[in-house]
């Protein structure tokens, strides 16, 4: 998925630098690996993980109430530890979900525009306002979607939030940092290692 959302933004933007190539080949099958792997992530946090995780739920945003009340010196409870996911990462998640379905869906459209093998080339199924909005529509996505990976790089190494990255890639944090950061109550770990000093999971954060 990764590969592919950098594959659809270089050969977008490259192009616009001077950089000419058959940007459109790459571009639109970047764009179908992009759309299975997608479709793939659904069906597999929702059949073998916990899909309901990533979703904000209702302590999520009484507590971001309550840290937007004591950031203006009114008197709220403490915030309480974050289940699975931090409010941020799941509210970037909703926002990458939509930019991602903007881009997919006027993406297939536009497919009917060049000649592939799985559509009929026909550059008349829509008016050309139609297709004007959805060339803005997946272009401002497209922009969207650069600051959201440099976004995401950024979080991704910042010192303190370091662990969370190493978690993605191997599976397990250390029980410090689950204590620390996460409350048991609202994300119970699958297994524990004593022996090694570090709590592993299933459903390892993202």
């Amino acid at each position: 998925m990764a590969v592919a959302m950098l594959a659809l933004l270089f050969t977008a933007f490259l192009p616009k630098v001077g950089v000419q190539f058959a940007w459109v080949t790459y571009h639109w099958i970047a764009g179908i690996v992009l759309s299975i792997s997608v479709l793939y992530h659904i069906f597999d946090a929702f059949l073998f993980q916990d899909f309901w995780s990533i979703w904000p739920d209702k302590i999520d945003v009484e507590d971001a109430g309550n840290r937007m009340k004591r950031a203006m010196g009114q008197s709220a409870p403490a915030p309480r530890k974050f289940a699975k996911y931090p409010l941020e990462n799941k509210m970037y998640h909703l926002v990458v979900m939509l930019a991602g379905l903007s881009v997919i869906i006027t993406g297939l459209f536009m497919m009917k525009r060049v000649r592939t093998p799985f559509f009929e080339r026909n550059p008349y199924l829509f008016g050309d306002m139609t297709w004007g909005w959805m060339y803005v529509l997946h272009g401002l996505a497209g922009v969207g979607f650069v600051a959201l990976v440099l976004t995401h790089i950024y979080m991704a190494i910042r010192p303190e939030k370091f662990f969370i990255t190493k978690s993605m890639i191997f599976g397990w944090m250390s029980r410090e940092n689950y204590l620390e950061h996460h409350d048991p109550r609202r994300w119970p770990v699958e297994e524990q290692a004593p022996a090694t000093g570090r709590t592993e999971s299933k459903k390892a954060p993202a």
